[in-house]
């Protein structure tokens, strides 16, 4: 029998939500193949994170607990989730699409000569074989995809897929050692900078954007204030990271963040293509622009034609109204 193999990435002890949607779509495909959902853990000291993987779900546990991979470097990870996959032979790799793990994936994929869909939003079975739905042509299209001959490597976008729930579900570990020793990796870590506030654009459940028409770098603060009342994470377009009126780290689209929110609230943001790339297949999409012509209308679920720095404040007031 064989085995879906999940990439299972952890912080701080806990598996990252990414991994979790990850684990929960390996059930249901795995479940259908008549196969075992497998998690590969790595890191250092992540025997809780090994407990959590069968606890949400995976049937077996692969993993290397080791110094060296204290930190990410994908020359230390690579290497042993290849050696896993080519000692067990998987019938699929499934990882969640974080920048650690699309590293994951395009080592592996390289290293065992396996073909690679990433950004798959959606899974299906066909003919014993994963058939991965993913956006193409910046996001404007949806196609589907299946890699015929050899191992799957897939890896699914961020909130596409609901997570994996709790099962009580225990079992034990099998460790390998490093494939790679600490004064062969090239890269080392001397430290780090923590970004000061703010939430994962990524992770985030609602954001609110500002593009071109916010004005100036004070004209994020309307943004900045909804966002805050709704619990949500602060986005902006390319023009306006381009401009310094906002950090990169705020940029979605084709060449910044690609969001999938329960809500995202454009303001004053046009909708190039790019943009749309970003954020296309969020459930939810408001937009706020004073041009009725804008793109952003054509892709948005609700549409208002009025100055944004009308409409932030008093949508800010009902919010805070309803929501106490």
């Amino acid at each position: 029998m064989s085995d879906i193999f999940v990439y299972v990435e952890s912080q701080n002890g806990k598996i990252v939500p990414v991994s979790l949607e990850t684990l929960g779509a390996a059930r249901i495909v795995a479940d259908e193949l008549g196969e075992d959902v497998t998690a590969v853990v790595l890191g250092s000291d992540v025997t809780a994170v090994a407990e959590a993987a069968f606890d949400y779900g995976a049937d077996n546990v692969l993993g290397c607990d080791d110094e060296t991979l204290k930190e990410f470097r994908v020359e230390a990870y690579g290497p042993i989730v290849t050696q896993l996959v080519e000692d067990n032979d998987p019938s699929a790799l499934l990882i969640g699409s974080s920048t650690a793990g699309r590293d994951v994936a395009a080592w592996v994929a390289a290293d065992t000569e396996a073909g690679l869909m990433t950004e798959a939003v959606s899974l299906a079975v066909e003919d014993d074989r994963i058939k991965a739905t993913r956006p193409v042509y910046a996001a404007k299209l949806l196609c589907d995809a299946v890699i015929p001959d050899s191992l799957q490597i897939i890896t699914l976008r961020n909130r596409a897929f609901a997570p994996a729930e709790a099962t009580g579900n225990t079992g034990d570990a099998e460790w390998i050692d490093p494939v790679v020793d600490e004064d062969d990796l090239t890269t080392k870590v001397t430290g780090f900078k923590a970004k000061e506030g703010g939430m994962s654009l990524t992770e985030a459940t609602i954001i609110v954007s500002g593009g071109r028409g916010v004005g100036g770098p004070e004209g994020f603060e309307p943004i900045r204030q909804l966002a805050a009342v709704l619990n949500g994470a602060v986005g902006a377009s390319r023009a306006t990271v381009d401009a310094g009126w906002i950090p990169y780290e705020h940029q979605v689209g084709q060449t910044g963040k690609t969001v999938s929110p329960d809500l995202y609230i454009a303001c004053g943001i046009s909708g190039a293509i790019q943009h749309q790339a970003g954020m296309r297949t969020a459930k939810i999409i408001v937009a706020i622009n004073k041009d009725a012509e804008a793109p952003i209308f054509s892709l948005a679920h609700y549409g208002i034609v009025a100055d944004l720095f009308d409409i932030l404040p008093a949508l800010e007031e009902a919010f805070q109204e309803r929501l106490g």
